[in-house]
């Protein structure tokens, strides 16, 4: 906490931040808007307002110590309210209404997604002490927007789909991309230039025509995840069996 703030200048600085944080589920509401009536644009930019919202909460919780100064809301509760919300409920209206799936398994991949999502959210274990979360983390606000822009076939929309609902069912480790320390330095930056990335690329998503995307920029969508599941990778499995041996 910074302790030049008075108990009572915390006490409301954590409750703003508590609005702060519950102002997500507005901007779900209007992405939730767009996607249903069909302005794309509009749905993918709120919907990275959204992430950039999450992703300032909890370090200003942290700093705040708003457990101890505004601690008759549960932030903890209410973050994962508001992320199922933006980060499940709206991308998956998205993934329906664009018609990503093949027609025949689209019902029965949304209702699978919305399951182990669902389980995941409501895990004891979701992080490790070490900041990486068991399981993929339920970013379909992410990963859904991705292979909208890449323009992913039906059939790689629903392989990919699977696989990470599977995900989230496992001890397989994903890192927080703030607070892992393991190649931060490299992670961050990516990061950066991923969100950037999918920032101008929906800024500039036409719901007529799409999205013209170049190689560069393709590259960049790509690569992130590929990073992330190579670290992923390494930390599930090389990284164990390293801590096994020493």
């Amino acid at each position: 906490m910074n302790s030049s703030l008075t108990a009572q200048q915390s006490k409301r600085a954590g409750y703003v931040l508590h609005v702060m944080t519950a102002s997500g589920a507005v901007a779900g509401m209007l992405a939730l808007e767009a996607v249903i009536s069909g302005h794309l644009r509009a749905a993918l930019l709120w919907l990275i307002v959204c992430q950039v919202l999450d992703g300032l909460d909890g370090p200003l919780a942290r700093k705040l110590d708003v457990t101890i100064h505004a601690s008759r809301i549960d932030g903890h509760i209410l973050d994962l309210v508001v992320d199922y919300l933006t980060c499940v409920v709206v991308p998956v209206a998205l993934l329906l209404s664009q018609g990503l799936l093949p027609s025949h398994y689209a019902t029965a991949v949304a209702a699978l997604i919305f399951l182990s999502s669902a389980l995941w959210f409501a895990r004891t274990d979701q992080e490790t002490p070490d900041h990486w979360f068991n399981g993929f983390p339920a970013v379909w606000n992410l990963a859904i927007p991705t292979m909208l822009i890449l323009g992913s076939d039906k059939n790689e929309v629903l392989m990919v789909s699977v696989v990470l609902c599977a995900l989230q069912l496992t001890n397989f480790k994903i890192p927080h991309l703030v607070r892992v320390g393991t190649l931060r330095a490299i992670t961050l930056p990516l990061t950066a230039l991923y969100l950037i990335d999918l920032t101008f690329l929906s800024w500039n998503f036409s719901e007529l025509s799409g999205d013209k995307i170049n190689s560069i920029q393709r590259i960049f969508l790509i690569a992130f995840p590929v990073y992330i599941a190579g670290l992923s990778i390494w930390r599930t499995w090389f990284a164990k069996s390293q801590q096994v041996r020493s």
